[in-house]
């Protein structure tokens, strides 16, 4: 209706002209009409200015459904070449007059502009997404000489020094996922594998802070598999743990497998607010415990629920103020998801 409406305005003064003719007609045989002292003539001539006026408005309806039926058919052609590239150019509709030509020349000219603003993007981010992953590896050789020194010493120094230093690897590993997670070339690699040395790996990473901070692990063993990938599904388990030692003052934090294969890590540390609950996964957002806490980026769960649709997983948060939080992975499905 929309583009009907369009074409009776484009065509406006020629519909007027037809209808203004028709009542030429009807206003001849109006006139003619009254004083009809005759009865032959007067009729015939009647009769004839009556089917002039509805030939014209007959012809002028033919010409109307006739050129809008043209006009519809060209205006689904163009909007089914909206995204027409340069190579594509000759998909398009045959050019029957001038303006057609002057078209045809300006949506080509438009579409080669488009196509070399397009490589010249993905050429900046390639470069950029290059330069970012080298940076990451080069960084982490540095830490790891770091750790390396670390690894003789034992004193709550080189506790709090490791620690720190386990933070500094896991905001690379963040840089890095956030990075690759875009990519072309994301280096998945789905099989089955036992869950709970997976969970050992993980979890030793933080033992100088559990330690430091005088919190219990309650590691349940399940003596499950599942069908993942270890390195990106290790990246989303060290965050959430992470996070609960971050805000766990005291008491613990506690790892199980929930049916039908859901990996639960919960905390008993502050709780989430009930308002930040439903947008703790959303990009950049802190909530109340974020903004108490200048480091914060609202990143880490972000990029969790991201790694885990890549996956096929879900990701869901339980958690109450006071009482704690607990974060569940469901592992069960795995129909990745593309994005």
């Amino acid at each position: 209706m929309k583009l009907f409406g369009e074409y009776l305005k484009e065509h406006a003064r020629l519909i007027a002209a037809s209808v203004l003719a028709a009542a030429i007609f009807l206003a001849s045989f109006a006139l003619y009409g009254l004083p009809l002292l005759a009865v032959a003539y007067p009729l015939l001539f009647a009769a004839l200015l009556t089917a002039c006026a509805l030939l014209c408005l007959a012809l002028a309806a033919v010409f109307v459904i006739r050129d809008y039926a043209q006009a519809k058919r060209r205006h689904a052609e163009f909007m089914a070449l909206t995204e027409i590239t340069a190579a594509e150019e000759k998909m398009l509709p045959p050019a029957r007059s001038i303006d057609d030509a002057d078209y045809r020349r300006i949506i080509a000219l438009l579409a080669e502009s488009r196509e070399k603003i397009s490589r010249s993007a993905h050429r900046r981010w390639s470069d950029t997404l290059d330069y970012y992953t080298v940076w990451v590896h080069q960084i982490k050789t540095p830490i790891a000489s770091m750790r390396l020194t670390l690894e003789g010493s034992d004193s709550p120094e080189s506790r709090k020094l490791s620690a720190e230093l386990g933070r500094i690897e896991r905001y690379v590993e963040m840089a890095l996922v956030y990075l690759r997670l875009d990519s072309e070339s994301s280096d998945y690699v789905i099989r089955e594998f036992e869950l709970d040395p997976f969970i050992r790996r993980s979890v030793k990473k933080f033992a100088g802070e559990f330690i430091s901070k005088r919190l219990s692990l309650e590691l349940e063993p399940s003596g499950a598999s599942v069908v993942s990938d270890e390195k990106w599904l290790a990246f989303v388990v060290e965050q959430v743990l992470s996070n609960s030692l971050k805000y766990t003052r005291e008491g613990s934090v506690r790892i199980y497998l929930a049916e039908p294969k859901t990996l639960c890590i919960r905390d008993t540390g502050i709780g989430i607010a009930p308002e930040d609950l439903p947008r703790i996964f959303d990009k950049g957002y802190t909530g109340l415990n974020g903004r108490a806490d200048l480091r914060a980026s609202g990143l880490g769960l972000y990029l969790c629920r991201r790694v885990c649709r890549k996956l096929g997983h879900e990701i869901s948060a339980v958690s109450a103020p006071g009482k704690g939080t607990e974060i569940r992975i469901d592992l069960s499905s795995y129909d990745l998801d593309p994005e």
